[in-house]
């Protein structure tokens, strides 16, 4: 199958480069490659894929769980935090 990409010029030189020192055409060096890079995937753990860390908010007090804070309150609690850590 033909399909066209658009790779950057450095990656595209380190895979010519790797085909002549091999002997091998360029397309055989690119399938390997493209082979190995999704089979590593499919072996790497799935939990570890897309895993942010979010900032702990801590509170001196209890917030009743009622009470909903917009942006500009989660902003205000976050920068007294960072404060706090600074001293």
């Amino acid at each position: 199958m033909k399909i066209t990409l658009d790779l950057p010029s450095d990656l595209v030189r380190e895979m010519k480069m790797r085909a002549a020192q091999e002997g091998r055409k360029l397309r055989d060096v690119a399938t390997e490659i493209f082979r190995k890079g999704l089979s590593a995937q499919a072996q790497a753990p799935s939990t570890s894929r897309n895993r942010v860390r979010l900032p702990l908010i801590q509170f001196p007090a209890p917030v009743a769980t009622s009470k909903e804070l917009n942006p500009d309150e989660v902003s205000e609690v976050l920068l007294k935090q960072e404060v706090e850590w600074t001293r």
